[in-house]
C-alpha cells in the first residue's frame, strides 16, 4: 500500500509540475523588450527611431471583449479609403510592424499598427497563439470601419502568431478585410508544439501534450485544437497571399505549403529562398516586394486600381 501511494504521489507531482511548467511556458512566454526590438529592427535598416516619432501619426486605444484596452496607431497621409492593418508576431510589439508599414506607406496605402493582447501597451495577461488575438484582430477591423465608413478597403498583413491570427479571423468570421497577406504562419498549434519540443526540449510529445492540453483546458478556455488555421483555411474566400522562406527555422515552410494547397478560391504563393524565421522580406527585399506588388495587381488593390474605380 505504501509503495502504491509513493507511486500515486510521483505520478501526481509529475502531471503537476508539468502542466503547469508547459503551459506556463506558452501563456506567459518571454518577450522582447522595446530596446532589444529597436536594435534589431535598426540593424536591418527597418526602423529609424527619430523618423518614427517624428511621423504623424494618431494613437489609439480600444476596448477589447476580452476587458484589456488594445493599443495602436492610425498612419492616415492619404486622402485614399485604402487600409491594411499589421498583425506582429510573438515576443514583439508594433515596432517589429513599423517595416512593413513603410512598405504599404510608400504604396499610397494608409496604416493601423497595434500591440497583440499582453504585447507592448495592449493589456491582457496571456498569450494564446491566436485564438483570443483572433477577437481582438476583429475589433480593429471594426474600428476602422466606424472610423472611415464601411465602404472602406481593408486588407491584413501577418506575420508569425500574427498571420496564424489573421488565418484563425479570416477564416471564423468569414468576411470583414477584403484580402490577406500572411507570411511564415503555423498550420496548427498542436503541430507546432510537437516541433518545439523535440527541438528545444529534446522531448516526445506524448510526454508532455497529454497533461498540458487540459490544463490548458482549465486555465484558458480553450483547446489547442481551437487554434489550427489549416481547419478555417477553407472558409476564406477573398484573396490571400501566402508567404514564407524555404529556410525557416522555426515554422517550417511545409505549413505554409499545406495551408496553400488547402485554401479554395483567389490564392498566391511566394517562397523566399533565403532568410530565417520572419526574415522573409529583411532577406528578400526586392522579391518580397514584388510578390506583394504583383498580388495587389492581380486583384485590383492597387490605390491606382481605386481611384478609377
Amino acid at each position: 500500500m505504501r509503495s502504491f501511494f509513493s507511486l500515486f504521489m510521483l505520478l501526481a507531482s509529475y502531471v503537476g509540475v508539468v502542466g503547469f511548467y508547459f503551459t506556463n511556458r506558452l501563456l506567459y512566454i518571454k518577450k522582447r523588450t522595446d530596446n532589444e526590438i529597436i536594435e534589431r529592427e535598426a540593424a536591418f535598416g527597418h526602423f529609424d527611431e527619430t523618423s518614427f516619432h517624428a511621423l504623424s501619426k494618431e494613437p489609439f486605444s480600444i476596448p477589447s471583449k476580452h476587458r484589456y484596452a488594445i493599443f495602436g496607431y492610425i498612419v492616415h497621409p492619404y486622402p485614399s479609403d485604402m487600409f491594411i492593418i499589421i498583425s506582429h508576431g510573438v515576443t514583439m510589439n508594433l515596432i517589429n510592424s513599423v517595416k512593413y508599414m513603410n512598405l504599404f506607406l510608400k504604396r499610397g496605402w494608409n496604416v493601423i499598427i497595434y500591440d497583440h493582447r499582453r504585447h507592448g501597451l495592449s493589456g491582457g495577461k496571456t498569450t494564446s497563439y491566436g485564438y483570443y488575438e483572433k477577437d481582438d484582430l476583429q475589433t480593429v477591423v471594426e474600428f476602422v470601419r466606424k472610423r472611415f465608413g464601411s465602404h472602406v478597403t481593408i486588407g491584413i498583413h501577418g506575420e508569425s502568431m500574427g498571420a496564424a491570427t489573421t488565418l484563425l479571423y479570416a477564416g471564423t468570421t468569414g468576411h470583414g478585410c477584403d484580402f490577406y497577406i500572411v507570411d511564415c504562419p503555423f498550420s496548427s498549434l498542436e503541430k507546432q508544439l510537437k516541433i518545439r519540443l523535440k527541438e528545444d526540449f529534446r522531448l516526445h510529445h506524448s510526454l508532455v501534450l497529454p497533461i498540458a492540453k487540459p490544463f490548458l483546458k482549465l486555465r484558458e478556455g480553450y483547446d489547442l485544437k481551437d487554434v489550427s488555421p489549416i481547419d478555417v483555411v477553407h472558409r476564406i474566400q477573398q484573396p490571400v497571399l501566402f508567404i514564407h522562406s524555404e529556410r525557416d527555422d522555426y515554422i517550417p515552410v511545409s505549413m505554409t505549403k499545406e495551408l496553400f494547397e488547402k485554401k479554395k478560391g483567389p490564392k498566391e504563393l511566394f517562397i523566399a529562398p533565403k532568410g530565417l524565421h520572419a526574415m522573409s522580406y529583411s532577406e528578400n527585399r526586392m522579391e518580397y516586394e514584388k510578390a506583394i506588388d504583383d498580388f495587389l495587381t492581380k486583384y485590383k488593390f492597387t490605390t491606382h486600381e481605386k481611384s478609377r474605380g
